[in-house]
């Protein structure tokens, strides 16, 4: 096994590059600053988002994929290219086998724009592998063996549910609908209930320490600052997780519906594993508070979220090659 394979996860919110020899090598966010007047890229990832806050009017704030889906081929590119150098250094001698991870419901015109991309940015061999399979190697799911697994992976712009059994996926489906919603949702929820315009990183803040899809014994509770809609001025309102709690049902509910379909939509021997290995969530989502619980309780099914959520797609990624040539004999 070479060490310079790469695994990248090209997410809606970030973009995580994972390397064979050295682990997770770079998280950073999938934005992008341009500058209209000199028509140049002026930061990416990271210094982007630092930026994004700040801008002018003549430099845009380019977001390449929106909800799994990529709307801006160009910039995509010249990102990658950028991450793919950021993560190997300047003393690559060979040049990397690189997988990247796409939603499971991309295009074969997006397929092959993704390949094209990820050569141009420096690579030996291309694979693309779908982002259910990737959560479930990374999540430690041994998928060549002939057994049922379903996997919830819940990301910033898609949520992908699928039952994988040796090495491919049986039922999936993507879903447009993920961790970006959830802090749509609370912005929505703040403005229509206490009158306060907040913003998106605010809105985050939140999801993460208040956030929760179930009720618990003990309640919490923060206090948020934003803008008066009807003054216009500065003001601060405490929010508890009860009410975040109903600003996500609907978001909540449309993930249950997705897990609900693909286990009806799964062979019954298939099913049957599934009862007894469980549900696995994956994604930066499944951090979101009473997540696993409600689940469980809606299926009957022991839910578990696998370690280090957010980074099981990259590192899966990563040990796809591995995982193929195991099955396979050799690539």
């Amino acid at each position: 096994m070479p060490a310079n394979d790469i695994g990248i996860d090209l997410g809606t919110t970030n973009c995580l590059v994972y390397s064979t020899g050295k682990g997770l090598v770079l998280q950073e966010p999938s934005v992008v600053v341009y500058d209209k007047d000199t028509e140049k890229i002026r930061a990416i990832g990271e210094e982007a988002k630092q930026m994004s806050n700040h801008v002018n009017s003549n430099m845009e704030v380019i977001r390449p994929i929106r909800q799994g889906v990529i709307v801006d081929f160009v910039v995509l590119e010249k990102m990658l290219k950028y991450f793919i150098t950021k993560a190997m250094g300047r003393r690559a001698f060979r040049k990397p086998r690189i997988s990247v991870c796409v939603p499971s419901g991309i295009t074969e015109i997006e397929r092959k724009a993704v390949e094209e991309a990820t050569y141009q940015a420096g690579a030996r061999e291309v694979y693309l592998v779908e982002e259910p399979i990737a959560a479930a190697i990374g999540a430690g799911v041994d998928i060549t063996k002939p057994f049922g697994n379903l996997i919830v992976d819940i990301g910033g712009g898609t949520t992908d549910v699928a039952v994988i059994s040796l090495g491919g996926t049986v039922v999936s489906t993507s879903i447009k609908l993920a961790g970006d919603d959830f802090d749509d949702a609370i912005m929505r929820h703040v403005r229509k209930k206490h009158n306060l315009m907040i913003g998106e990183r605010t809105a985050e803040d939140i999801k993460i320490q208040i956030g929760t899809v179930y009720s618990s014994p003990q309640p919490k509770s923060m206090e948020v600052k934003g803008r008066d809609t009807i003054t216009g001025l500065p003001k601060s309102v405490t929010l508890t997780s009860e009410e975040i709690k109903e600003a996500l049902r609907d978001a909540t509910t449309q993930i249950m519906e997705t897990i609900h379909s693909v286990l009806e939509k799964t062979p019954p021997e298939l099913a049957a594993d599934v009862a007894e290995r469980g549900i696995v969530l994956t994604g930066g989502g499944a951090l979101l508070g009473g997540l696993e619980e409600l689940i469980e309780e809606e299926t009957g099914i022991n839910t578990i979220v696998a370690d280090n959520p957010a980074q099981v797609v990259a590192i899966g990624t990563g040990q796809y090659m591995e995982m193929m040539s195991k099955m396979n004999g050799k690539l």
